[in-house]
């Protein structure tokens, strides 16, 4: 814990590579932030709210941008893998608060991974219905942990041309409103109807909440903190930035939706912006923009879920740096310098989610495994974004440098607020979510009994739990390794 940032900007051969510049890092949150949830979870939105649901995304990207102002001030104090669950550790200096945070990160990263598996099988049924929805999830995971397992600057170049195609993708949304309102067809009184009832307080409430799975993916910028190139000035630029981006474009892309289709359509839509096309107000044939349009949809989903398993994989590599999680996670290949061991268990992770979802789900208990994961994928990151906001806050004054970003401590508190309001009004609206996030706290807990119980084998003689480990030994414990994986 005593590496100090101009260490880590030479990193051994025991490090992560440091290969992400402040544009790969723009993309890398404007595409994970634009994923699945503005082509998936739009109709949600606009049936719990109405025609005004834009307001929804306006709302929730802003509370998030303000926890996002939270990561970035961390972000350039600790520029090391790991994200909230290392914040929380500087702050309460507590193990068991580390390895709850670290293991609501990881479960709230499978379940999005889980979630948006089975949305991408739904969208490649649109284009070809016959394999199984249930191996093309699989086979989906599995595809994108080879190519993390690559390497992470592969990873990142990648994310980098699916977001161009994502957004290209929503601008043929922002195109086809442009044309209806041109020609005189938007009737722009929807955009301030609340259809739902009660008070329009509680309907955006509800939308934000709903909304929230599509603002979350910000905070997996963090998890590469290590391997990025001068953090210091690159995340707070790129973080912000790439959120004002996304919240300006969900805002536009709400309005058209809104403005295009009837709302009614909308929310009984699971592919809402796929009616935006079906209209037909584009110069082209409705069957080939819905088959293009699907297409792009997957390359969106990729996008998003490619993102979360490079997390899943630098949380445990991290946190196993911290002694949080067996030490086994914390190896790096020796010629592809990922964490594969970190890699192939999240992989696994996901791939039993899918298989659990699917055996609920014919059981004939009528889950819809999409909406559960979202829905168990924001009570975990409101209440991870709730504790950093309070470490940011808590850790005023401690290593901080000539370079380091401070947010604003309003805003800190408002967004702390606006975090506890959503929790507590998911939790309510979905009780049943809780059984899955037991069960995926659950599984950390094997992985922290595991570290309690043999984690000392982990350790070279005379290093206490929680001090760190020299990257020689990482070096030493990989070449020792080396006539077995091959």
């Amino acid at each position: 814990m005593s590496t100090t940032a101009p260490e880590l900007d030479h990193p051994d051969d025991g490090d992560l590579k440091r290969s992400i510049t402040g544009r790969l890092l723009f993309f890398y949150v404007l595409g994970d932030v634009l994923g699945s949830g503005i082509y998936v979870l739009i109709g949600l939105v606009a049936g719990a709210v109405g025609g005004a649901f834009w307001l929804a995304f306006a709302v929730g990207v802003s509370i998030a941008t303000i926890t996002g102002l939270a990561y970035a001030e961390l972000v350039t104090k600790y520029p090391r893998a790991a994200g909230a669950a290392l914040y929380v550790n500087k702050a309460f200096r507590n193990t068991f608060l580390t390895f709850l945070v670290t293991v609501c990160m990881l479960s709230a990263s499978f379940a999005a991974a889980g979630s948006l598996a089975t949305g991408f099988s739904s969208y490649f049924a649109e284009v070809w219905a016959l394999p199984p929805a249930l191996l093309i999830s699989i086979v989906f995971i599995l595809v994108l942990a080879v190519v993390n397992f690559i390497g992470i600057t592969e990873s990142v170049v990648i994310n980098m041309l699916m977001t161009f195609v994502e957004i290209a993708g929503l601008i043929i949304i922002m195109v086809i409103g442009a044309i209806h309102v041109g020609r005189g067809d938007a009737d722009f009184g929807v955009l301030t109807d609340f259809s739902s009832d009660g008070s329009p307080i509680f309907a955006i409430v509800a939308g934000v909440a709903l909304a929230f799975f599509a603002m979350t993916g910000f905070e997996n910028a963090a998890n590469v903190a290590e391997e990025t190139v001068n953090p210091a000035k690159t995340f707070p630029r790129a973080l912000v930035g790439g959120m004002a981006a996304a919240g300006v474009i969900y805002v536009i892309v709400a309005m058209t939706a809104a403005l295009t289709v009837p709302v009614d359509q909308l929310a009984e839509s699971p592919a809402a912006l796929l009616e935006v096309v079906k209209e037909g107000i584009l110069p082209f044939p409705v069957g080939f923009m819905t088959v293009l349009f699907a297409v792009i949809a997957m390359v969106a989903i990729t996008n998003t879920t490619l993102v979360a398993v490079v997390t899943e994989s630098r949380i445990l590599y991290g946190m196993a740096r911290e002694d949080v999680v067996p030490g086994a996670f914390a190896k790096i290949h020796p010629s592809r310098r990922s964490p594969w061991v970190a890699l192939s268990f999240a992989a696994a992770v996901v791939i039993g989610l899918l298989v659990i979802g699917k055996l609920i789900s014919e059981a004939g208990v009528g889950m819809d495994v999409v909406a559960r994961l979202a829905t168990v994928t924001v009570v975990f990151t409101l209440f991870i974004y709730g504790l950093v906001i309070v470490a940011a806050l808590k850790l005023r004054g401690s290593d901080e440098g000539p370079d380091t970003f401070r947010a604003n401590t309003g805003l800190l508190y408002v967004g702390l607020l606006g975090n506890a309001i959503l929790l507590v009004y998911v939790i309510v609206d979905d009780p049943s979510s809780l059984w899955w996030c037991a069960g995926l706290l659950g599984l950390g807990l094997a992985l922290y009994a595991a570290e309690r119980l043999f984690g000392h084998r982990d350790r070279s003689a005379g290093v206490e739990r929680g001090e760190p480990t020299p990257a020689s030994d990482d070096t030493t414990e990989d070449g020792s390794h080396r006539g077995e994986s091959s």
